[in-house]
């Protein structure tokens, strides 16, 4: 069985509207003078000594937030949390100790699905928590599997589940029923090699298709969903984006990302002709990221704090300049 250790050692492993923008390298400096990214705070503060570490994230339509709490020190249960507008944290669901919970997405009813790292076989998989219910398991998942990003189609009827450890995809029904690999390939597979060796990791349905992101490959993947509910071909949206965790969209209908790099702790954006630009680094406070989310204007970010003293897990916020974003183009 595996031991609380292993779990946390492995979490602290994961470490268009407007088509056209200048061209940059993920390793390019966040330009300060032209910046995309504006009047960054701490939204919420969190203990990690006391095991609060964020994960992952969703805006709900009332401006709140929803984080997955890792819990990742001895004896703490990870927790899935709402942060309101004035800062106040309420406590959706508490886990077990030892376990994990990562990606968290929300159904238009109010449910919210999140994914549970377990080596309990009873618990590890997705789990669900409907307005005024209790919490309950919607799909299991082998243990040894790595539930990473989450995400749900817009009819509401499929899960998608990023495996970063079997470099795989299962989908599995949102009203509950058997998981199943939905997309598997090199393409999803972790890098052996690397020193973060976690393949699939960061899941978004946008526009038609699944976005995912493989952490120790370093690149951004679009795969269409046919009509039929399978796979389409892997489109390579981007490379070079080295420890890329979860990511999420500038809106509904751009393809724009704002990208976690979790080992570089730095933001990028990546264009949907693959360019790619730092708008935040670890002088902005970036410290060890893991998520982001957009709501208009504002980017929110989930610093998890894991990798180098002085561990500093908060939510961030920050303002989008739209003109910086995207040059002149934008007005």
């Amino acid at each position: 069985m595996m031991k609380r250790l292993t779990v946390a050692a492995a979490i602290a492993a994961t470490a268009g509207v407007l088509t056209t923008a200048p061209r940059a390298s993920a390793e390019t400096p966040a330009d300060h003078h032209n910046q995309v990214v504006t009047q960054v705070k701490t939204a919420a503060a969190f203990d990690f000594a006391a095991g609060d570490s964020p994960e992952n994230i969703t805006v709900n339509p009332d401006g709140s937030l929803t984080l997955s709490m890792l819990g990742i020190s001895a004896g703490k249960a990870p927790e899935l949390v709402r942060i309101s507008e004035p800062g106040q944290r309420t406590v959706l669901v508490t886990g077990h100790a030892g376990d994990a919970i990562t990606g968290n997405t929300r159904d238009h009813d109010g449910t919210v699905y999140y994914n549970v790292l377990s080596s309990d076989a009873s618990r590890s998989g997705v789990w669900k928590l409907a307005p005024g219910g209790i919490p309950e398991r919607v799909a299991a998942l082998p243990v040894g599997t790595f539930p990473n990003g989450l995400a749900i189609d817009p009819s509401g009827h499929t899960l998608y589940v990023a495996d970063s450890y079997k470099g795989t995809v299962w989908s599995a029904p949102a009203s509950g029923g058997p998981a199943t690999a939905w997309l598997t390939g090199a393409a999803l597979a972790p890098d052996t090699s690397s020193a973060r060796p976690l393949g699939a990791n960061g899941l978004r349905f946008h526009n038609g298709a699944l976005w995912v992101s493989n952490l120790s490959k370093g690149t951004l993947l679009r795969v269409p969903v046919n009509a039929d509910g399978t796979a389409g071909r892997i489109h390579v949206v981007t490379t070079g984006v080295v420890g890329i965790d979860d990511f999420n969209f500038l809106n509904r209908r751009s393809d724009v990302v704002f990208a976690a790099l979790h080992a570089s702790n730095q933001i990028a954006v990546v264009y949907p002709d693959g360019a790619k630009r730092i708008v935040l680094t670890k002088a902005d406070g970036i410290a060890a990221p893991t998520a982001t989310a957009v709501r208009g204007n504002r980017l929110y970010i989930t610093d998890s704090g894991m990798d180098e003293a002085p561990h500093d897990p908060k939510l961030q916020e920050g303002k989008i300049d739209f003109r910086a974003l995207f040059g002149d183009a934008a007005s």
